[in-house]
C-alpha cells in the first residue's frame, strides 16, 4: 500500500476520507478480514453512507467505526484530522503544542490538547522486556527533575513551596528541589534506547526498585554518586563517576542519558512552557518514543517509518477526557 512520506503529501492524500478508511483498515486488520471489536466475528458489511460496519453477530450496537477500540474512540473530530495531528506529533522534534494543532486543523485549543494527549497514549511504550544484559550489558542510570524555577514563579506559589518544605525536617527530606517534579531514566547503550518515567521520590527504595524491575541481573550500571544507587553492586557490575571532579572515565560516564534530558527539557521549555506534574508521564512518554525511534546510520528511518509505528499501537487503548483531567482512573479497554 503506498502511503505518504512527507507532512504535505500526508495532509493531501488524508483528505480524502476513503484513503483514510483504507490505511485504518491495513493498520487494524493487516490480514485484510474485518473483525467485530466487540465478538471478533467477520460476518461484517461496510455501510458507506454512514461511512461504519455492522456486525450480524448478536449483541447490542452492532455498528461500528474505525475509531472503536482505539484511542480515537468516541471522537466527533474525523479521520482527516486524526491522522495528520498524529504525524505532526511523532515527528516534530521538539514537540507541537496544542495551540498550534488547534490553527492547523481548524479545531478549538480544548479539542487539540486532547487529541495530542491521546497520541501520546498509542506513543507509550509498553515493552515489558528487561534492558541491559546477563554478561555484562551497559546500562546508564540518572534521574532529573522538571519544573520552573522559583524566580519565574508567582508569589503566592512561591510562599507555598517554601512554606511546604519548610514543614519537613531536613535530615529527612529527600526533594532536593522543591516544586519539581523527579523523573527517572535508563538507557542501554547496546540497543540505543531509553526508558524513564516519572517517580514519586528519589528514595533508595523507590529507584532501586525501578531498576532491579526493568535491568537484567549482571549488566553494568554507570551513574553518579547519588545515595540511592548504594548497594547495586550485589546484583549488577556498578560503576559511578564523580561530577566533582569528572564527567567521563573511560566508559563510565552517564553522558548518552544527560543528552536525553536536554532534549526533553528542551522540548518542555521551548514547546510547551508549563506542564503540570499530573500530566507530565505522558509528555516524557512522547520524547522516549521519538528518541527510541529517531534515524541513525545503522537504522535510517524516516518519517512514514514513525508515523507507522505510532498508528500501529492506537489499537486497545482508551483515554477519555475525564481519565485525562483526574475525575477516574485511566483504565485499558
Amino acid at each position: 500500500m503506498e502511503t505518504p512520506r512527507t507532512l504535505q503529501e500526508a495532509i493531501q492524500y488524508f483528505t480524502d476520507f476513503e484513503n483514510c478508511r483504507q490505511f485504518m483498515l491495513a493498520v487494524r486488520w493487516p490480514d485484510g478480514k474485518v473483525r467485530c471489536p466487540k465478538c471478533d466475528s467477520e460476518n461484517v458489511t461496510y455501510l458507506s453512507k454512514a461511512r461504519v460496519y455492522k456486525c450480524y453477530g448478536n449483541h447490542p450496537k452492532p455498528k461500528f467505526s474505525l475509531k472503536v477500540g482505539t484511542v480515537f474512540e468516541d471522537s466527533p473530530i474525523p479521520l482527516e484530522k486524526w491522522l495528520p495531528a498524529v504525524w505532526l506529533l511523532v515527528n516534530c522534534k521538539n514537540g507541537v503544542s496544542s495551540y498550534e494543532v488547534a490553527r492547523d486543523l481548524g479545531i478549538t485549543q480544548k479539542s487539540a490538547w486532547f487529541v495530542l494527549h491521546r497520541i501520546r497514549l498509542a506513543m507509550k511504550d509498553g515493552s515489558i522486556h528487561k534492558i541491559g544484559s546477563g554478561d555484562g550489558g551497559e546500562v546508564e542510570i540518572d534521574e532529573t527533575f522538571v519544573g520552573g524555577k522559583m524566580t519565574n514563579m508567582h508569589k503566592s506559589r512561591k510562599d507555598r513551596i517554601q512554606r511546604k518544605a519548610a514543614e519537613m525536617p531536613r535530615w529527612k527530606s529527600t526533594d532536593r528541589y522543591p516544586g519539581k517534579t523527579a523523573v527517572m531514566g535508563m538507557l542501554d547503550r547496546e540497543q540505543r534506547r531509553v526508558r524513564a518515567a516519572v517517580v514519586p521520590n528519589i528514595k533508595r527504595e523507590t529507584l532501586q526498585a525501578v531498576i532491579l524491575s526493568q535491568v537484567e541481573y549482571g549488566s553494568k550500571l554507570y551513574s553518579d554518586q547519588a545515595v540511592p544507587y548504594d548497594g547495586l553492586t550485589q546484583k549488577y557490575a556498578h560503576e559511578v563517576v564523580n561530577h566533582v571532579s569528572e564527567y567521563v572515565r573511560g566508559s563510565v560516564h552517564t553522558n548518552g542519558l544527560e543528552n536525553f534530558w536536554s532534549l526533553m527539557k528542551r522540548g518542555l521549555k521551548g514547546t510547551y512552557v508549563a506542564v503540570e506534574p499530573f500530566h507530565l508521564d505522558r509528555y516524557v512518554d512522547e520524547q522516549v518514543f521519538r528518541y527510541n525511534n529517531r534515524a541513525t546510520k545503522d537504522n535510517p528511518l524516516t518519517d512514514a517509518n514513525r508515523f507507522h509505528l505510532a498508528l500501529s499501537q492506537i489499537v486497545g487503548k482508551r483515554l477519555t477526557y475525564a481519565e485525562l483531567t483526574g475525575k477516574t482512573v485511566e483504565r485499558p479497554l
